[in-house]
């Protein structure tokens, strides 16, 4: 009895994940397909470019019909999700489009050289979140810009040369890591030009504005002092100098402890990176021009040392910390567990999360190499993660209900899609579980943990491992991982089923063994 229940359940799970993939992709192209439903509304187009945008035949246009609109291009060419829009060029009139908020999976955009006017909104960071490319150069718009492109991170090039623009450019554009290509020429800009995280030197000409100042530029000088004020400033410094002599060399002497302390972290820190090179054969310092490098010092005082009531969770290959910093903002630090495998699980996790940009993937911000320490800075996600929600229910606050559960799940599954068919080489997750699965303001799935993570040629069908016997409860390992040795994309699919009965039971696969063994019905 035991067996035939288990093999209707395995039907049903069967079944259920195909329903749920099949929802992913409707899910999917209905809302690229609205995406430029609302582009085609919000813009004038004089010159009729965008006559070939046909939505009347709903059926293809479910059937990829999108990918063959003028300026339109998809991920794969079967599929209606949107890759990149490029409408440079073409007359046409309008605001910023916000309906591109529902273009989830967009990374590059150009409406260059069009007649679009007015001001970019506030909120630009969650209509096109994973954009790489955003080229709105010789247009109209105007106002300031707005502080929020900056938390665009996976941006590599920022064209707004050519425009109305005004006011200062917003220091949080100092924060783009992965900038490669910055223009604001010809635009009425002023102040003092950010300085850059990245430390690439953008060329004057990309910021020709005479109200602009800073390097590359000339250096900002302050407003003249009058004669008399600079006689009394002149005569109070000259009245308290040696004091102030004096004062220098007490706090120097005082401040040389911690600034050398300092000064040895970052040494330390660059010789880690080195050994690492060495020892295992990737350039790690490549990695800051994707992802910016973080101090430990600022990183230890945003999670009070590490302490314990910050921690949000730990999982097989680290344990994840909770970070206030100074501004207000939040953070989600992952410190690697101390073992001889802590190099090789966050080299694993950085390889996989630098490049790799999605929706339903943890955006990764920031790492952090000096000492023993091994960190990797997240966006933090309130919701914690899926276990959290499915077994950690609080007092009051009300289960999750079907919708949020199918959402999760279909989420999931476009994030393993990704990682399976459109990476190149494919990554392998290996560490598929409810507790690996964060989840954000609106219940949106960030796959995270990716420790155990392999790079695998998309012409081999399998990797040969070493299998690690580090799990507990919430770990799914899939029986080809621990009988054989060995990892493919089945072994995320199978770890995926399981987080799906899981999802639909609200218990955890071995309490429902548990159940199944003692039925004796």
């Amino acid at each position: 009895m035991a067996i035939m229940g288990s093999r209707v359940l395995l039907f049903l799970l069967h079944n259920l994940f195909w329903l749920l993939l099949s929802s992913d992709t409707c899910h999917g192209e209905e809302s690229d397909i609205q995406c430029l439903k609302t582009l085609r509304t919000q813009l004038r187009d004089p010159n009729k470019y965008l006559d070939s945008w046909d939505f009347s035949n709903t059926t293809a246009t479910a059937n990829g019909l999108i990918c063959k609109f003028n300026g339109v291009e998809c991920w794969h060419p079967d599929e209606s999700k949107v890759l990149n829009i490029r409408l440079s060029n073409m007359g046409l009139l309008g605001p910023f489009p916000t309906g591109l908020k529902n273009c989830t999976s967009m990374t590059g955009l150009d409406l260059s050289n069009n007649d679009l006017s007015g001001s970019l909104p506030e909120n630009i960071d969650e209509i096109i979140p994973f954009v790489v490319t955003l080229d709105l150069s010789s247009n109209n718009f105007s106002g300031n810009l707005p502080t929020d492109l900056g938390n665009i991170t996976y941006l590599n090039v920022l064209n707004l040369q050519h425009n109305q623009f005004s006011g200062q450019i917003p220091w949080e554009f100092g924060r783009l890591g992965r900038l490669t290509t910055f223009n604001v020429a010809d635009n009425p800009l002023s102040g003092q030009i950010p300085t850059f995280t990245n430390k690439i030197n953008f060329p004057a000409e990309n910021f020709a504005n005479t109200g602009l100042c800073g390097k590359p530029l000339k250096d900002c000088v302050g407003p003249p002092k009058k004669s008399h004020t600079g006689f009394i400033i002149g005569a109070a410094v000259g009245g308290i100098i040696f004091a102030i002599i004096v004062f220098a060399v007490v706090l120097l002497l005082a401040l040389c402890g911690e600034s050398k302390k300092e000064e040895d972290e970052d040494l330390e820190g660059n010789k880690c990176i080195k050994r690492l090179e060495e020892t295992k054969g990737i350039k790690v310092s490549e990695f800051e021009k994707l992802v910016p490098k973080m101090r430990l010092f600022n990183l230890m005082k945003a999670t009070n040392n590490f302490s314990k009531h910050n921690i949000i969770d730990s999982g097989r290959t680290g344990t994840m910390y909770k970070a206030n910093l100074s501004d207000g903002s939040l953070l989600a630090v992952k410190r690697f567990h101390e073992s001889h495998h802590s190099d090789q699980h966050f080299l694993s996790e950085i390889t996989a999360l630098a490049t790799v940009r999605h929706c339903n993937l943890v955006p990764l911000l920031g790492f952090c190499i000096a000492r023993r320490e091994r960190l990797l800075i997240y966006k933090y996600m309130p919701n914690e993660t899926l276990y959290d929600q499915l077994h950690h229910v609080k007092p009051g606050v009300e289960v999750m209900g079907w919708a949020k559960r199918l959402r999760i799940a279909i989420g999931v599954a476009r994030g393993m899609v990704l990682l399976h068919h459109h990476c190149n080489p494919c990554i392998i997750h290996r560490n598929i579980s409810s507790k690996c699965i964060l989840l954000d303001e609106d219940y949106e799935p960030k796959i995270a943990d990716f420790g155990f993570a392999k790079l695998m040629n998309p012409e081999h069908s399998y990797l040969t491992i070493s299998f690690d016997g580090n799990v507990d409860g919430s770990t799914y390992i899939a029986p080809l991982y621990s009988r054989k040795m060995v990892a493919s994309p089945k072994g995320d699919v199978y770890s995926f089923g399981m987080v799906l009965l899981e999802i639909v039971l609200g218990k955890t696969p071995a309490e429902v063994a548990n159940r199944s063994a003692t039925y004796r019905g």
